[in-house]
C-alpha cells in the first residue's frame, strides 16, 4: 500500500514541483490548496482550503503518513508590508497543521523554511518563518510530533511568477528589453532549479533526515550580475541592464549560513540541472503563453 501524502500549498511554484515527485516515486498524494492546481496530475487528490481553517486541515490530515507545508506569504516584499497577514499566514497556519499532525499522528511533517532564518535580514518575513521552526521543534519535544526543516535559497525555474526574481529579470528582458536591478549586481547567490529542489524535498523522507534541519541552495556561488550576464548572452546582448544605486534592506547579499537558529546540513545531488539549460527552459516558458 502506498504513503499517503498531504501537500498544503501544493498548487503553487515549489509545491507542484514537489507534489509531481512524490507522485512518480509512487506516493498517494493529495494537494491543499486555496484553488485547484493547474499542474495536477491524474492521481492526485485535490482539496481547496485555508489552512487557517483548523477542521478543514485537520480533515485533510486524517489517515496521511506524510505532511508537507510549503502554504503561506513567501513574497519577502509583500511580507514586509503585510506584518499581520504574514504572522497569520506562516505561524497561524503552520500551527494548524502541527496541530494536525499531532492529533492524527502523522510519521513526519515537511517545513518549507527559508535560508533567511540565517539572517539578520529578511524583516517580517524571516521571523515568521523563525517563530514556527521554534514551535515545529517545541512540538517534537513535547508530543514527539517528528519533523524536517528545510531552509530554501534561491530558486528559479519554470511555473514561476513575479514573486520569483529570476522570472522577473527574464521578463523585463523579453518585454521590455531592459533589466533593472536594485543594487551593484556583487550580491551572490547559490541558485536552485526547482526540479532539483523538489527531488531534495522527497529524499529528505528517508529517516535519516527524521528531527534535522537541512539547506537547500544551488552547488556554486555566483554574482547577480554574472547569472544577468549568461540571460543577455542567450538573448543575443539585446538586452540592457540597469543597475541602481543601494539595496533592499531586506534583502542579503550573500547566501548566509550562520546565526541564531540551529545550524543546518546542506544538502546536496550528485544530479542537477545546469543553470545555462535551466534558464532556456525558462526562457520557453514564455514563448509558451
Amino acid at each position: 500500500m502506498s504513503n499517503k501524502v498531504v501537500v498544503f500549498g501544493g498548487s503553487g511554484y515549489l509545491g507542484s514541483y514537489v507534489s509531481d515527485c512524490l507522485s512518480l516515486k509512487g506516493y498517494d498524494v493529495t494537494i491543499f490548496d486555496l484553488k485547484e492546481s493547474q499542474y495536477i496530475q491524474p492521481n492526485q487528490k485535490m482539496v481547496e482550503g485555508d489552512i487557517l481553517d483548523l477542521e478543514k486541515v485537520k480533515n485533510v490530515a486524517k489517515d496521511q503518513d506524510y505532511v508537507y507545508n510549503f502554504a503561506g506569504m513567501a513574497d519577502l516584499d509583500s511580507s514586509t508590508t503585510q506584518p499581520i497577514e504574514t504572522i497569520k499566514l506562516n505561524l497561524e497556519g503552520t500551527l494548524n497543521i502541527l496541530q494536525a499532525c499531532k492529533d492524527e499522528d502523522v510519521k513526519r511533517f515537511v517545513f518549507a523554511s527559508s535560508i533567511y532564518v540565517y539572517s539578520n535580514k529578511g524583516g517580517f518575513y524571516r521571523c515568521s518563518k523563525q517563530a514556527a521552526e521554534i514551535y515545529i521543534e517545541e512540538f517534537q519535544q513535547r508530543y514527539n510530533v517528528d519533523f524536517t526543516i528545510l531552509r530554501y535559497g534561491t530558486l528559479y525555474g519554470p511555473r514561476a511568477n513575479e514573486n520569483n526574481s529570476a522570472y522577473r529579470y527574464i521578463k523585463q528582458a523579453l518585454e521590455d528589453k531592459k533589466i533593472r536591478v536594485a543594487g551593484d549586481g556583487e550580491e551572490i547567490r547559490e541558485y536552485i532549479h526547482v526540479r532539483d529542489a523538489a527531488e531534495l524535498s522527497v529524499k529528505v523522507l528517508n529517516d535519516e533526515f527524521k528531527n534535522g534541519h537541512y539547506i537547500i541552495t544551488g552547488h556554486h556561488p555566483m554574482r547577480l550580475k554574472d547569472l544577468l550576464g549568461t540571460l543577455t548572452e542567450m538573448l543575443k546582448d539585446k538586452v540592457k541592464i540597469e543597475y541602481k544605486p543601494g539595496t533592499n534592506p531586506h534583502h542579503y547579499s550573500m547566501t548566509p549560513y550562520s546565526y541564531i537558529p540551529k545550524i543546518g546540513k546542506k544538502l546536496t545531488s550528485n544530479c542537477y540541472t545546469d543553470l545555462g539549460q535551466g534558464l532556456l527552459e525558462c526562457l520557453e516558458q514564455f514563448s509558451d503563453k
